[in-house]
């Protein structure tokens, strides 16, 4: 599908007298094609066959560039300009879908049924693909001297038969092998193009998920007396749980605890044996996730003084993104430098998960938010049906990443 969408592809030459604003604005026909293209053939975790080919076949077309796949996922593609000696900093995109079915009338909506690029990561590849285009002339040109790795990401949004997504799985397999520093960005739509947000420290949530069981003895509903009726059991533990965040959490600190699904029962005149609950624990602190699993043990206890009993198990998934004041450092300068009337608002992103994490706990890095909420009064919030963006927020990615990253192969910023 990929091979028959664009036949020919545009070749674009960049002046080398233009600022890197110019040189990203040029690409934005091309930026939005990519993007769009991304969008109507959305492929999700470790599904991702057609998007990398074309990734990879795109970033051969840039001189001195070495594209490396396959490199922990099957689907993941590396692309790496290098001219020596010298730094090396990483730029990764997440390039997987949704398993959502698209609501959008517009004529770039999703061609794969119920599959759906909800989260931006269309333009998160789109505007990698234009910093690498950028990035590569100015090492054609000798201006660089260093290493820049474009990571090309799969499987950011869920999980395969091991619990894990993409990110940790590259790292093992040396994707970010040498790299001093890592940027990512990641689509905003509660903030239009022109402003970005940006916060230090502790900035999207560790996911767990705890899945637990309230085991009595089941029986005849016409005599509940004879038995322990796991179901009676289920209303203090809810209780319980949804008591940890606002009774055993400090109000300063981030902490979320929902129950996503209770299963029970097979007839209206059976008690069941047991009750299935499952749910969602965010946290942004170490020492927050450990309270939490405590607690809801604590919680799942209470059936033993009401004669029944329980099991928990709780999956540990990705870690806190935990951004570098260093790094964000970097990135709102040249924010502030290359668009001086945009807005920097400093605050978290939210209890959402993001697997850049790992990352981020392997070496210095940051992820900020880039505004592209459209103007139309539509709610277009990421993970729902009616996702979309204003496409003028991709050339500005494209020069952030591409003028932050040449200021630190530069000297001009450091760790």
């Amino acid at each position: 599908m990929y091979e028959a969408y664009f036949i020919e592809r545009r070749e674009r030459v960049l002046n080398q007298s233009e600022s890197v604003v110019e040189k990203s604005n040029k690409l934005l026909d091309q930026l939005i094609e990519w993007r769009r293209m991304f969008h109507q053939y959305p492929e999700l975790s470790f599904q991702e066959y057609g998007t990398s080919r074309y990734i990879a076949e795109s970033l051969r077309d840039i001189a001195g560039m070495k594209v490396e796949t396959g490199i922990g996922v099957d689907t993941s593609v590396i692309g790496t300009l290098t001219s020596g000696e010298g730094p090396t900093i990483g730029l990764r995109a997440d390039i997987d879908a949704l398993p959502i079915k698209e609501r959008n009338s517009v004529p770039y909506a999703s061609k794969n049924e119920g599959v759906m690029h909800a989260c931006g990561h269309d333009a998160h590849t789109a505007i990698l693909l234009g910093a690498a285009h950028v990035l590569g002339e100015w090492f054609q040109n000798g201006k660089l001297q260093g290493t820049v790795k474009f990571v090309f990401q799969p499987a950011e949004e869920n999980t395969d038969k091991h619990g894990l997504t993409g990110s940790p799985y590259l790292i093992q397999d040396g994707a970010y092998e040498g790299v001093d520093a890592a940027i990512a960005l990641h689509m905003c739509p509660w903030l239009q193009v022109g402003a970005v947000q940006i916060n230090d420290g502790y900035s999207m949530a560790n996911i767990d998920v705890f899945h637990g069981k309230i085991l009595g003895s089941g029986g005849h509903a016409a005599y509940p007396e004879r038995g322990n009726d796991p179901i009676w059991m289920l209303g203090p533990v809810l209780q319980a749980l949804y008591g940890i965040v606002s009774r055993k959490i400090s109000a300063l600190d981030a902490g979320v605890v929902s129950v996503g699904q209770v299963h029970a029962g097979t007839a209206s005149n059976i008690l069941p044996s047991e009750v299935l609950i499952e749910g969602t624990i965010r946290s942004y602190s170490p020492e927050t996730r450990e309270l939490l699993s405590v607690e809801l043990d604590k919680a799942f206890s209470i059936v033993k003084n009401l004669g029944g009993d329980y099991s928990l198990r709780i999956q540990k998934g990705e870690p806190a993104l935990r951004n570098s004041p260093i790094i964000n450092n970097w990135i709102s300068v040249t924010i502030q430098q290359l668009f001086p009337d945009f807005m920097i608002i400093k605050r978290p992103f939210g209890m959402g998960g993001e697997d850049f994490g790992y990352v981020t706990g392997k070496l210095p890095g940051a992820m900020f938010f880039l505004g592209c909420g459209q103007k139309d009064g539509i709610q277009r919030e990421l993970h729902t049906p009616f996702f979309d963006l204003d496409e003028n927020c991709l050339p500005v990615g494209v020069a952030i990443l591409s003028e932050t990253a040449m200021k630190f192969l530069k000297g001009e910023v450091s760790l």
